[in-house]
């Protein structure tokens, strides 16, 4: 009689939360946050305001993928466990998954260099941004086991950009070309389809302005390089787009490059053919969007002298918090309480990839309220690091806490 062969793909965990339930709430969960939620999201210490977002930190999809990482470690004790890049953009949690002897593989242009190590025995988990095409099948062929934690928001964006490239639509994509999630949603419309990655407004613009042919396709391909697919032909393949979006891009931006490529299409095309050559897909996660809504809604309540975003410097939707509050009001974006000194705070430009500076009395003197959010990947336990640090630059600890 035949043996079933062995599961080598899973996707739902391994149903053993209520055993890596007590390690995760150890080492992500924050008493300092809770204490904060009890009091309304707004506390005082001395002369020290801390009002904390209504939404912020960990989403589902990320402490989902957390999870799965730990429950493979329990369930593979033996075997060798890699990851196909972070599992989130967040140094804190990435260094405790990394504690547990998983190894994380680093970007590389090719499935067969990355996981040149990865042998038919070994775990390889995939991230909550997923990974492309390419790199799936290619570990499908090695046989290893595959624990997927793929973000069911980013799944949905797929399922639009296939039904793009089905119907003969060109994917034009709301994000970081270079980013996981953006590189993983873009293989999706291959075979036989295309996209074409924008980053932000003057990105959109420049396609608006050739579909208006405002602009040679040249300067198009030239602008865009490898933010497209290697065989887009603009005259051809920009007749026909469909929008889709990175799930952790700014809502208001996604949604204002909607209506700059429709607006183009339309007056190129008009009105009767507007259906059949343009499509678009709200794919901004909602967990992203909650988010931003809190801390728009703690902005128009006024009262905030300074704004801290907590998460990692390569986190998009972190990122995005941190432009929202920019544009009301001082903002700092650090990666964690270590960031904060006595006086100074190293921290992200905002706007800027992957650089720090420092800023030097960056709290204001005298009776202070701080706003306080954290992007959808970052735990509780560094919010509330982050909280302690600022207490104790005027002299005061958590114990010290009461309603605001």
């Amino acid at each position: 009689m035949d043996e079933t062969p062995p599961q080598t793909y899973f996707q739902k965990g391994f149903n053993l939360k209520t055993v890596v339930g007590p390690v995760l709430a150890e080492s992500y969960d924050s008493s300092v946050v809770e204490r904060l939620k009890e009091l309304s999201y707004l506390a005082q210490a001395g002369d020290v305001r801390i009002k904390l977002a209504r939404e912020f930190g960990f989403c589902y999809g990320v402490d989902r993928a957390v999870e799965y990482a730990y429950e493979a470690r329990e369930k593979f004790p033996d075997r060798r466990i890699f990851l196909s890049g972070e599992i989130i953009h967040n140094p804190e949690v990435n260094g405790r998954i990394e504690g547990l002897g998983i190894r994380i593989l680093p970007d590389h242009r090719r499935p067969e260099e990355r996981y040149a190590d990865v042998e038919a025995a070994d775990v390889v988990i995939l991230p909550a941004f997923g990974v492309s095409v390419a790199e799936l099948e290619h570990l499908r062929s090695k046989g290893c086991v595959l624990v997927d934690t793929t973000c069911g928001s980013v799944l949905n964006v797929w399922k639009n950009v296939r039904r793009y490239a089905r119907d003969g639509f060109t994917a034009v994509i709301h994000g970081k070309h270079l980013h996981e999630e953006t590189k993983a949603t873009a293989s999706q419309t291959h075979p036989g389809g295309r996209y074409l990655c924008v980053r932000n407004r003057e990105e959109a613009e420049e396609v608006c302005r050739f579909i208006r042919g405002e602009i040679p396709p040249e300067r198009l391909v030239e602008q865009f390089g490898e933010a497209m697919s290697p065989d887009l032909d603009p005259v051809r393949d920009l007749q026909r787009i469909g929008l889709a979006n990175q799930t952790t891009m700014l809502m208001s931006e996604s949604l204002e490059i909607q209506d700059m490529l429709r607006a183009a299409m339309l007056g190129r095309w008009g009105v009767s053919q507007l259906e059949e050559r343009f499509r678009a897909f709200d794919t901004i996660c909602s967990a992203t969007q909650e988010r931003q809504d809190a801390v728009l809604d703690m902005l128009d309540a006024g009262g905030l002298d300074v704004m801290v975003v907590i998460g990692g410097y390569n986190s998009s939707n972190t990122q995005a918090l941190a432009r929202i509050c920019a544009e009301r009001l001082p903002t700092f974006h650090i990666s964690g309480a270590d960031r904060i000194e006595e006086t100074t705070i190293h921290h992200r430009p905002i706007g800027v990839e992957q650089v720090e500076v420092t800023s030097e009395a960056w709290l204001p003197e005298g009776p202070v309220t701080v706003g306080l959010t954290a992007g959808a990947s970052t735990p509780n336990n560094v919010v509330g690091e982050v909280v302690k640090r600022i207490l104790a630059l005027r002299g005061q600890t958590p114990d010290a806490l009461v309603a605001g």
